[in-house]
C-alpha cells in the first residue's frame, strides 16, 4: 500500500478492534481520511477525551468518568442485589434490557488455567468482601454458558459460601421466539433440565 506509515499504523491498530479485520480496517481508515473534518478530527478528539477522562469504577469495574460509575452512586438502585457479569459489555446488555435495578460486579473475564487467569485476577475475592460489607442478600451469576463461564460461576459460588447471600444464576434454555429446530443440543438439554410447571 502507498498510504504512508501513518495510515498503515492506523489500519494496523483498527484491525485489532473486535469485528474489524484488515480489509474492514482499510475501508474504515479510508473513510476517515476522506471525511477528515466530519469524522476523523471529531473521532480523534473524542478518543483523546476518553483516554484522558474514562477509567474503571473502583467499586464494580464498570466504565466511569470518576472514581465511581453512575450505577454505583445511584441511591435508587437496590444495593441488596448484586449481578455478577464477565465483562462491561454484559453489564451494558442487562442495562439495555432495563429489567435489573440492582448493582453490578464486573469480573473482567473468566477463569482460565491455560492463560493464567486466577480468581484474584478476576476480582473474585473483592466480590466476596463486597457482599459481606454491603449486606448483599442475593448474588445473580450472569456469566456465559460456556465451559469457562460455568467454571467461573462455580468458583464464585465457592467464594461466596458463608457470606449469607443467596447465589442464583440466569435461566438457560429456549430463547423467547426461538424454534427448537434451530437450537443446538446444549441449549435444548439446558432448557429441558430447567423446565418448570406450566
Amino acid at each position: 500500500m502507498s498510504g504512508g506509515p501513518e495510515i498503515e499504523r492506523l489500519i494496523e491498530l483498527m484491525a485489532k478492534l473486535p469485528g474489524l479485520g484488515p480489509r474492514s480496517a482499510r475501508r474504515a481508515a479510508l473513510a476517515l481520511v476522506k471525511k477528515r473534518e466530519r469524522l476523523l478530527l471529531p473521532l480523534a478528539q473524542a478518543m483523546a477525551e476518553v483516554a484522558d477522562k474514562v477509567g474503571l469504577c473502583e467499586v464494580c469495574g464498570n466504565i466511569a468518568t470518576g472514581p465511581r460509575c453512575a450505577i454505583c452512586i445511584d441511591a435508587r438502585r437496590d444495593a441488596t442485589r448484586l449481578c455478577v457479569v464477565e465483562d462491561v459489555a454484559d453489564l451494558w446488555a442487562l442495562e439495555r434490557a432495563g429489567v435489573f435495578k440492582g448493582r453490578y460486579h464486573v469480573l473482567g473475564g473468566t477463569l482460565s488455567a491455560l492463560d493464567g487467569v486466577t480468581p484474584e485476577t478476576l476480582r473474585i475475592p473483592e466480590l466476596a468482601a463486597r457482599v459481606r460489607a454491603e449486606g448483599v442478600v442475593e448474588v445473580i451469576l450472569a456469566v456465559g454458558a460456556t465451559m469457562d463461564g460455568q467454571t467461573t460461576a462455580h468458583v464464585v459460588a465457592d467464594y461466596l459460601d458463608g457470606t449469607g447471600a443467596e447465589v442464583t444464576s440466569l435461566a438457560k434454555g429456549v430463547p423467547v421466539g426461538g424454534e427448537l429446530d434451530y437450537l443446538d443440543d446444549g441449549t435444548i438439554s439446558a432448557a429441558l433440565a430447567a423446565r418448570k410447571a406450566f
